[in-house]
């Protein structure tokens, strides 16, 4: 790539939840951003609005409204061949959605990602890539915590298939075009600003609105909560910087808190913040789902110096405290 520091970072997905904040993060180390986003509506579009609305107006912010899958309008977008790195956050997001609407998955995160690959492969400044990639490549047969060196072949849900299909996409272009790229595997983010089809958002909006709350497997499941501040911090450094030691052209990290979390103790964690016992409904576990997951982060800490410092017991609260403003409950 060009300047060891980018200056000008391509952000995609802008408008969504870790986008968002990456992009903040970035202006605020002075680093311009031209951000894009097809503003869909998988979820209210009004809160990806409400996210742009922070971020318009900062000096070094451009936006464009686009569908990355739309290659030429991609590369037609002002400053996106001029940026010196890329982060490629865009995405059909949603292990359940993909079973009943799988050709937007298709259009999103398959054709959308060889859009951002083409863009790279021609911008000038031969720019490094950073790309969102997700735990859900593991799917059910992996040993817990999960290693970027276990095989990744038996996806449980049409996004997973995906997203392990952007990671060898990438691989061949690191192959055949030496391409510099990263491939993060983001393990359940929370925080504010968040996305309202997550358990930690449905839970508190419902226990605060005095609704029932669904609870899968019978309670059996376990997640890598990881704080979207420490989300953001290794974001932007495997963006910034090259890692510490020698590593091939194209490499996956996980990134996520290490510290698994029994639903129980997540659910407690909210009623403690709202001040409300949930009324829970047991129910089966839901196709695509997986049981537990949990980072191995020793190689994104040993390369970037990743090191996630937020317990759940310290997000949670601060979470509901932003839900119940942006809300009003």
């Amino acid at each position: 790539m060009g300047a060891d520091r980018p200056q000008h970072v391509l952000l995609t997905g802008a408008a969504g939840f870790i986008g968002f904040h990456v992009a903040g993060a970035l202006l605020d180390a002075g680093i311009a951003v031209t951000g894009v986003d097809s503003l869909n509506d998988y979820y209210p579009v009004t809160l990806k609005t409400d996210r742009l609305a922070r971020l318009t107006g900062r000096s070094g912010f451009r936006f464009h409204h686009l569908d990355i899958a739309d290659h030429a309008a991609l590369k037609a977008a002002e400053g996106a061949l001029q940026a010196d790195a890329v982060i490629h956050l865009a995405a059909q997001a949603g292990v359940r959605y993909s079973i009943d609407n799988p050709f937007a998955y298709a259009q999103s995160n398959l054709v959308g990602h060889l859009s951002v690959l083409e863009l790279v492969r021609h911008s000038p400044a031969r720019p490094r890539l950073v790309y969102a990639s997700s735990s859900s490549v593991y799917g059910d047969t992996a040993t817990a915590p999960y290693s970027e060196s276990e095989r990744v072949d038996h996806p449980v849900s049409l996004y997973a298939a995906t997203k392990r299909s952007n990671e060898l996409i990438s691989e061949s272009y690191s192959k055949l075009y030496g391409l510099d790229q990263v491939g993060l595997r983001f393990f359940t983010v929370y925080g504010p600003w968040g996305r309202p089809d997550m358990a930690y958002w449905t839970f508190t909006r419902d226990i605060i609105e005095g609704r029932p709350i669904r609870v899968f497997n019978n309670g059996q499941l376990e997640r890598d909560f990881t704080w979207i501040d420490d989300i953001v911090a290794g974001v932007v450094a495997t963006a910034l910087r090259a890692p510490a030691t020698p590593q091939p052209l194209h490499r996956v990290y996980n990134i996520g808190n290490n510290r698994p979390v029994e639903l129980g103790r997540f659910i407690s964690a909210i009623e403690e913040a709202v001040g409300r016992k949930a009324e829970k409904i047991m129910a089966p576990m839901q196709p695509g789902d997986v049981r537990a997951t949990c980072a191995n982060i020793d190689a994104l800490k040993r390369d970037y110096g990743f090191s996630p410092s937020t317990r759940l017991e310290d997000g949670i609260p601060r979470f509901v405290r932003w839900y119940r403003d942006y809300t009003g409950t």
